[in-house]
């Protein structure tokens, strides 16, 4: 078993990618093959298929979940009915996800005071901010603490992020925990590295979990074995080449949360890599953002990671009381970090969160995102939003990633402009951060984005902060850049653009839940 696992650790970066797109191309091929041989050769056969895929659609219809994921393998199982059939069979029925899922474990359970706490917690916030209790105790219903005595510092971009990350490393004495979409890399994961090692050879207890698919041409093995050389812990999230094959394949860990010795947690949009510092420039100028949560809050990060950690089958060295919070934090308002993915589908505790922040906004809402991908249900209610006279705005990138997402987005453009909501692209480059402030008085950070992918298909994590002064912070910095580096999106004259975008929209729009 050992010179399996380290063999597949050694398999390059580029015979991995060779291997994954050739699985993939020849299982489309081959599919796309059968579907188009049957349909020119085997009438009989073929309308045989149609009224099978006809009602593997009205299945596909009567589940609950997204109305862009069946709409999606609607079309594909109508247009190539043999295809489309075996493609959902492979990537979008249910038995995977039944396998997928019956692999948790517990979560380290909550101590009756931490409950009673949260009850008090509650009672005490709906006399401060009555507004926003009803999105706290729907979290607190999926098992989202809410937390008070926790001091949070916001971090507007990168380099202020990483900044106090190394510093905070550097000085661990117990354990540090790392969970992340990307860990690449470069100059800032040499200094990263070197303060791990540093720590490692002090016998501080270092854990590393890291999505597959976000580091497959980013993190090499030498790396991997370099760091388990110096007595870290690392497991590597689905790898990509062992599910191809399967729906899960396309679950990702996309979370962003680094866990130092029980009392500080860090999250936002940041993964471990040198564009996140601007050290590289990659799409113009990269701004991101990030917390640190350091006191009671901070276990409700650690305790997620210890349940992915577990999950994965990883172990141990302590109980799970020595990696809580050690020493009390005095400070005001209140946080809830959450988690969401996969696990809890058909529920998504980060989307219906976003509605209900939305919906429940009486004066202005901001909202960053990279991608705009939204279901129905969410469109309507920043439309209606904006109509009862919230002051509703929407910062996206001025320079994407992927040109096909930023086409997707245009095709929600037209509607929430029509309604008042307000849209900005970021100039300068690429605008990573996911941030969302209402009234002034309520934001969420995290790694969620406004996509399908966020919501439906990866793993994702943030923290919902109530009458905080980080709240003041977040806006203020928001309100900076999209007053000095953004330009609003007009809609007259986004009406003005070329038939060819409006239908390139118009069909990206359909499949986003591959993008």
């Amino acid at each position: 078993m050992k010179i399996k696992q380290t063999t597949e650790r050694r398999i390059s970066a580029a015979a991995r990618i060779a291997l994954v797109a050739a699985l993939c191309v020849a299982n489309i091929v081959l599919l796309l093959a059968l579907g188009f041989f049957l349909q020119t050769h085997a009438a009989y056969i073929y309308l045989l298929l149609e009224a099978l895929g006809l009602i593997l659609v009205v299945r596909v219809q009567n589940q609950a979940g997204s109305p862009s994921y069946k709409l999606a393998w609607t079309i594909v199982i109508l247009a190539l009915p043999a295809a489309g059939m075996a493609m959902y069979a492979l990537w979008g029925g249910n038995t995977q996800r039944k396998r997928h899922t019956a692999a948790g474990v517990p979560l380290p359970p909550h101590k009756d005071y931490e409950r009673s706490r949260s009850t008090d917690y509650l009672e005490r916030m709906e006399e401060s901010f009555p507004t926003w209790v009803r999105t706290a105790r729907y979290l607190v219903k999926h098992d989202f603490m809410i937390y008070k005595n926790t001091r949070v510092t916001y971090f507007p971009d990168g380099e202020a992020f990483f900044a106090d990350l190394i510093t905070r490393l550097e000085k661990a004495e117990h354990f540090i925990f790392l969970e992340y979409f990307i860990l690449a890399e470069g100059k800032l994961w040499d200094q990263v590295f070197a303060a791990l090692r540093d720590r490692a050879s002090r016998g501080v207890e270092i854990k590393i979990l890291f999505d597959d698919f976000g580091n497959i041409t980013r993190m090499s093995g030498e790396m991997i074995d370099a760091m388990k050389e110096c007595g870290m812990e690392v497991i590597i999230f689905n790898p990509v080449h062992q599910y191809v094959n399967r729906l899960y394949f396309n679950y990702r860990d996309h979370r962003k949360i680094c866990c130092i010795d029980g009392d500080f947690a860090y999250t936002g949009g940041i993964n471990i890599a040198d564009e996140y510092a601007n050290i590289i420039h990659r799409f113009g100028h990269w701004r991101d953002c990030g917390v640190c949560l350091e006191g009671e809050g901070a276990w409700g990060l650690t305790r997620q990671f210890i349940h992915m950690w577990q999950w994965q089958q990883g172990t141990l060295q302590n109980e799970y009381d020595y990696y809580r919070p050690h020493g009390p934090v005095q400070a005001e308002g209140w946080c809830q970090p959450f988690v969401d993915g996969p696990l809890n589908n058909p529920e998504n505790p980060a989307e219906e969160l976003y509605l209900q922040a939305i919906s429940t906004a009486q004066h202005f809402l901001y909202i960053t995102t990279p991608y705009l991908a939204l279901e129905e249900s969410m469109v309507q209610d920043l439309c209606v939003a904006a109509d009862s006279g919230v002051d509703v705005r929407i910062l996206l990138p001025g320079i994407p990633d992927h040109w096909y997402t930023y086409l997707a987005a245009g095709a929600y453009y037209d509607r929430l402009l029509h309604h008042g909501v307000r849209i900005y692209h970021y100039t300068p480059g690429f605008l990573h951060s996911k941030l969302l402030v209402a009234d002034g008085e309520m934001a969420v950070v995290g790694s969620v984005n406004l996509d399908y992918r966020s919501f439906q298909l990866h793993y994702e994590c943030g923290v919902v902060l109530y009458g905080m002064s980080a709240v003041e912070h977040i806006l203020r910095d928001i309100r900076s850049y999209m007053e000095e580096q953004c330009q609003e999106v007009l809609l007259h004259k986004w009406r003005k653009r070329s038939i060819f975008r409006r239908m390139a929209e118009a069909v990206l729009k359909i499949f986003t839940i591959w993008m």
